[in-house]
């Protein structure tokens, strides 16, 4: 709004005010009205007018106002105001009619762009405190999805921008793998020809497929819900590297947890990603994963790959069938067996309870959820936490038009890489250190590059001492680069 005729002291308008546009004429009656807890009612509302009057007009308030276009100055102009409201709304904690969603939606921007998964009872409590007033749930909803909406682009645009942003990710870096299947479009009957839709897209970029290479040889998958304007799927996978990172590796939007899609992914992901054999992959019980293993023609099967289950879901659908929450632990105990003797103390510390619950077990090979026979490939991880780990990064994210949802794997993706060179770069570069012997309080200056320490025992014998095991566990460094190769097998 510019105005040539300032606001008065009480912020009544007053005739001459002008204004740049309708739009800005109708934001300034909203706020007008909003503030004073009144409401108006428009009468006309043409190209060039603007003409409302208090709807308690004729029942003791004579509110009205006119504005109209002013062709030579380009403005909106107040050419009639009859003063201020002397009436006032009984209730002013209500909802108000002129507190629409695109309103709130505008007032709320800040606060959406700043934190993404923010709660839509966290919008009704700062329109609460913004304009005095409570909104129901749904108009507060609606007005985070318009405010989405003015902030990253609409659902329906972002959904053409996908293919163009990966085209120019592709340009960029070649060797990021892109995998879409679009279907046909039907409007009834009928065929449409020359347009088809997105169905499922799958991603991985190539940071991520490098950075898998030294990782354990694990697989998490998890898939979890997005809720913006279109439903679907963002179906996960991660791993996990030696110093206990988690690394994920590649992602695919879908349209829904089913047998199709997960075959879809498992594909792509073991062709463009996990190309190594004897591979531990470890999931839920979910039907449509197992469907999908089964018909990957043994590429997640053994030797090339070994399936296993979460414990923790295992444990869910354990209670879930018999409503026995004392036995939760003793299955969770069974899972985390790490020797067959611990395993049949357990299994039979169950079974004494009732056979019907290790009935229930034995229908799942003790090799997917028991430690003590899954042969090595679940490297102790028994749950799918990494994977949701990267779902809850997301949160906020899954709220997002679809291309703003690929942009935050990439963003958050290369914070990720670079914050993780920045740390490994400064524990290459940083290899003195002061090791504190307790409780004698005793110091030794150790110094990995030079080899050397100040009890002696490292650069006399070549093998590391206590301090440098010290440094080493302080700084997750591995201790056998500083083994002299005189020691080792070779």
């Amino acid at each position: 709004m510019s105005a040539e005729v300032s606001f008065v002291a009480d912020g009544e308008f007053a005739v001459r005010m002008e204004f740049s546009s309708r739009e800005a004429v109708i934001k300034a009656m909203k706020e007008y009205t909003l503030r004073r807890s009144v409401d108006y009612r428009v009468y006309e509302l043409e190209p060039l007018t603007f003409y409302a009057k208090c709807t308690q007009y004729g029942s003791g308030c004579d509110w009205l106002i006119r504005v109209s276009m002013i062709s030579r100055k380009h403005c909106w102009v107040i050419r009639r105001y009859n003063g201020s409201h002397t009436c006032t709304r009984a209730t002013i904690s209500q909802d108000h009619s002129k507190l629409d969603s695109n309103t709130i939606a505008e007032a709320i921007k800040p606060l959406v762009e700043a934190n993404l998964s923010l709660k839509v009872k966290s919008v009704i409590s700062e329109v609460q405190s913004k304009f005095n007033y409570t909104v129901s749930y749904r108009k507060a909803w609606l007005a985070k999805q318009k405010s989405i909406e003015k902030i990253f682009g609409g659902w329906e645009e972002s959904y053409e921008a996908l293919p163009i942003w990966f085209e120019a990710m592709c340009h960029k870096e070649p060797s990021t793998v892109v995998h879409f299947e679009t279907m046909p479009t039907y409007q009834g009957d009928d065929l449409v020809t020359d347009i088809r839709v997105l169905h499922r897209v799958f991603w991985s970029y190539y940071p991520c497929i490098r950075a898998f290479r030294p990782c354990k040889s694990i697989v998490q998958v998890d898939g979890t819900h997005l809720y913006g304007k279109y439903k679907g799927c963002l179906l996960v996978a991660v791993s996990q590297d030696g110093n206990n990172n988690i690394v994920p590796i590649a992602f695919a939007i879908v349209e829904g947890e089913t047998s199709d899609a997960w075959h879809f992914f498992f594909s792509n992901l073991r062709q463009h990603v996990v190309t190594r054999d004897g591979v531990g992959l470890i999931s839920d019980r979910h039907e449509s994963i197992n469907a999908a293993v089964e018909r990957s023609h043994r590429a997640w099967s053994p030797p090339r790959a070994f399936h296993m289950f979460c414990i923790r879901h295992i444990e869910s659908n354990f209670l879930r069938k018999f409503k026995a929450p004392y036995l939760q632990k003793l299955v969770v105990n069974i899972g985390y067996s790490q020797t067959v003797r611990e395993y049949e103390l357990c299994y039979q510390r169950l079974r004494e309870r009732s056979e019907a619950y290790t009935n229930w077990l034995n229908r799942i090979p003790r090799e997917q959820y028991a430690l003590a026979f899954d042969g090595g490939y679940r490297w102790g991880h028994m749950t799918t936490n990494l994977v949701e780990c990267i779902n809850s990064v997301l949160k906020g994210a899954r709220n997002l038009p679809i291309t703003a949802l690929v942009k935050a794997t990439f963003y958050r993706l290369n914070e990720l890489f670079t914050q993780k060179r920045a740390e490994a770069e400064a524990r290459i570069n940083n290899e003195v250190f002061e090791v504190c012997e307790m409780p004698s309080g005793v110091e030794y200056a150790v110094d990995l590059r030079g080899q050397r320490c100040d009890c002696g025992e490292f650069q006399v014998d070549r093998i590391p001492c206590r301090h440098v095991f010290a440094c080493c566990a302080n700084q997750r460094l591995d201790w056998q680069v500083y083994v002299h190769d005189i020691y080792k097998m070779d």
